[in-house]
């Protein structure tokens, strides 16, 4: 039987006015007028035979109809969009990988040579993040992140475990014989503590956890650097002890540059890759397949 269902315009119209939730904001993501939105919506109300918007023609409000059917349509538009786009550029283009920017410099560029000579006709473009969710929003292929290892775990082939985020203490070996032994959290405590302003508080909350009873001055003095990355250059140059974890510093602490006198602990979060789609992507699984594997062959803490 042949499908009953408004025009495709006035579908489109309505979704972008109800999600931005003014008439001018929708013109401008279509590429219309405002007259030509207002239209089409008032198009799909006669083909429902029901209102969508109330309140004023400045303060638009949904009506409850509209409530039900935005959120539908946008989901519909998205997953057309995404299905066209993995159609499309499938087998060929560059491959948009985001995630967070210390973990690109520090863990996925030293590696990403090994995939270069594997698959010398795929082009990795890197872009970073700091809090996204959802690789569609952050307009990537692949989005790589850490979450809650407490919250509900993600289910689907869109989403590829990778590791539990495990959290040191570091310094460099230098600082470290100058300072005696260090076995405890007890030990650190008269160090120079590093901060990451992305984590400001997670000396005390490793404090906590490892059962030293820290002051809440000891656990926050220090010098707090805006960047991840300059936390852990700083360690390596002997300026005092970051808390960090071992995917970033491995390197660091197999080559020497580091040493983790307290060991490595779960910080409570796991990370996660999440891709674009779930189609058949040869580029894509190309690259998850890939990562797997350098993760599988990293070295646990000792």
């Amino acid at each position: 039987m042949p499908r009953r269902l408004p025009p495709l315009g006035a579908l489109r119209a309505f979704e972008a006015a109800a999600r931005l939730g003014r008439m001018t904001a929708a013109a401008e993501e279509l590429s219309v007028s405002p007259g030509a939105i207002s239209r089409q919506v008032r198009q799909l109300e006669d083909h429902l035979g029901l209102p969508l918007f109330g309140g004023t023609r400045a303060r638009p409000t949904l009506t409850a109809a509209a409530r039900t059917l935005q959120p539908v349509l946008t989901t519909a538009f998205q997953q057309i969009e995404d299905t066209v786009r993995a159609l499309g550029d499938a087998r060929q283009g560059p491959l948009d990988v985001a995630c967070f920017s210390t973990f690109t410099a520090k863990w996925l560029i030293p590696r990403l040579f090994d995939f270069h000579a594997q698959h010398p006709g795929i082009e990795v473009r890197l872009c970073t993040t700091d809090t996204g969710t959802d690789a569609g929003r952050e307009g990537c292929d692949l989005l790589i992140t850490a979450e809650d290892a407490a919250g509900a775990p993600r289910e689907g082939a869109a989403s590829v475990h990778l590791f539990q985020e495990r959290l040191g203490p570091v310094l460099s070996p230098v600082l470290a014989a100058r300072s005696g032994v260090l076995r405890t959290p007890a030990d650190l405590a008269g160090l120079p503590l590093l901060h990451a302003r992305a984590r400001r508080g997670a000396w005390a909350a490793w404090a906590a956890s490892a059962g030293a009873e820290w002051p809440r001055a000891v656990a926050d003095a220090g010098p707090v650097y805006e960047h991840y990355y300059f936390t852990l250059e700083a360690a390596v140059r002997g300026l005092g002890v970051a808390l960090a974890p071992w995917h970033l510093v491995m390197d660091d602490v197999r080559a020497g540059r580091l040493v983790a006198p307290c060991g490595f602990a779960a910080s409570g979060y796991d990370y996660i890759a999440l891709r674009r789609t779930t189609a058949v992507h040869p580029r894509l699984d190309a690259f998850c397949q890939w990562l797997t594997a350098q993760v599988q062959a990293m070295p646990q803490p000792q």
